[in-house]
């Protein structure tokens, strides 16, 4: 999934003009390391324990897959629309095509949002005595979903300032957690595998679908494809080294995580898994250090998603494929499409748990990367795609999928439930606005 903004202001900075592959790398960094980490650990953790690091790295090799594909449609249409428009443009007779990415992109990015709040506030209030209160949680989280509502709504300029200081902020404080944690392991890897019993190469492969939503983000760079020199060489470019950086960074804060905090600390408190057990082990200031990293991490996730992706509701309502109404812009402001983005992201928090919530967002990222690896492969002579890389991610993207399916079939069929139950209704709500846009255009 992407966010897009047809003006010259990025989702996550301000950017100029002829962007080189540093600025892009830090441009997809922004929207990569959002708060994912804080999101997936405990619940990764509490699945396959020490093998956690291993699952964030094949996370990294199957969005890789995804990747390839959102470059070769990226370099070959270069259009700022990105995942809307390149699956519009290569199926430009289906209606129901364009209305389907449409609405599974937008409520991607709502469940996205809805994760990162949730996640900012169990962090927010994980040292008070409300920790495990969960109304309260969703209280917090449905706060900050409206203060970066109204910071969207009320000014642009500010909101860019406020994102620069956030990104590179959290990736400093990141650097220092990553750090202060393997400083102060207090036991080994080779203790830890020891000890973890027996976990399966399926348990690992359903846990790196399950957390794969941590890398959406990287798509930011197509974005900017009218800012930057040499695009065919520029987007894969920075694309894959920002999702190496990222995996690396998620790679060694878990590291650091599962040798510095014992497990049942981490599972028992997974929804703020990195601060659970800090105080012991860093300290008071250690332990308010990792909470302001995730407070910015998942605020900057917050703040970006809500600005791109309500300019991507408000093209699609303009288009036909969502309420009209949504269209409506302010100046340059959708402000019907930020609130209503808003909204459903905070009734998708009162409705769901952080793993429901995780695992949609999972599913509906790895089902748009397929779509894409679809469009890819309908055009490869065009794109000039590998065929056997377009199927090699075709078929790693649909295993992911499968994967979330079949653990939620058989462990948690009533979760399965409610994700199985979002897609019916979006997907009826795409088929109507389908029928209803073909009626018109027959006008």
């Amino acid at each position: 999934m992407e966010q897009n903004d047809n003006t010259t202001i990025s989702s996550h900075r301000a950017r100029g003009k002829n962007l080189g592959v540093p600025e892009l790398i830090a441009i997809a960094l922004g929207g990569m390391v959002g708060g994912g980490i804080f999101t997936i650990l405990g619940i990764s953790v509490a699945m396959i324990g020490v093998y956690t690091p291993l699952s964030i790295i094949i996370g990294a090799l199957i969005a890789s897959l995804a990747a390839y594909s959102y470059i070769k449609l990226g370099v070959f249409y270069r259009d700022e629309g990105a995942t809307y428009s390149f699956f519009k443009r290569t199926f430009p007779q289906s209606p129901l095509a364009a209305s389907l990415i449409g609405w599974w992109v937008m409520f991607g990015y709502i469940s996205t949002l809805a994760l990162y709040s949730y996640t900012f506030a169990s962090y927010a209030i994980s040292s008070t005595a409300s920790s495990d209160t969960e109304w309260v949680r969703k209280a917090v989280a449905g706060a900050v979903l409206v203060v970066f509502t109204l910071i969207n709504l009320w000014s642009v300029k500010g909101m860019g300032k406020i994102e620069d200081i956030m990104v590179y902020t959290k990736l400093i404080i990141l650097a220092v957690i990553s750090f202060l944690l393997i400083n102060h392991a207090n036991a080994s890897l080779p203790t830890l595998i020891d000890d973890s019993g027996e976990v399966t190469l399926m348990a690992i492969l359903v846990a790196s679908s399950i957390t794969f939503v941590a890398y959406e983000g990287f798509q930011l760079v197509i974005n900017a494809v009218n800012e930057m020199d040499q695009p065919e060489r520029n987007i894969p470019r920075a694309i894959y080294a920002a999702i190496f950086l990222a995996a690396a960074i998620y790679a060694v804060i878990s590291l650091g995580a599962i040798l510095a905090i014992p497990f049942d600390e981490i599972i028992r408190n997974e929804e703020y898994a990195l601060a659970a057990g800090a105080d012991d082990l860093l300290g008071h200031w250690g332990t308010e250090l990792i909470i302001v990293g995730a407070l910015l991490a998942t605020s900057s996730a917050i703040s970006g998603t809500v600005f791109g992706a309500s300019r991507q509701m408000a093209v699609i309502a303009a288009d036909g494929y969502l309420p009209r109404p949504l269209a409506h812009r302010a100046g340059r402001v959708p402000t019907r499409a930020i609130i209503t983005m808003s909204s459903l992201a905070f009734l998708l928090v009162l409705v769901g748990s952080l793993q429901q919530i995780l695992e949609f967002g999972s599913v509906t990222f790895l089902l748009v990367s397929l779509l894409m690896a679809a469009a890819n492969y309908k055009i490869r002579l065009k794109t000039g795609a590998s065929r056997a890389l377009t199927i090699l991610a075709i078929a790693g993207l649909s295993m992911g999928t499968l994967l979330i399916l079949y653990y939620e079939a058989i462990n948690q069929p009533r979760q399965l439930g409610f994700v199985v139950g979002l897609y019916l209704l979006l997907s009826l709500g795409a088929w109507l606005y389908a029928r209803h846009h073909s009626r018109v255009s027959r006008r």
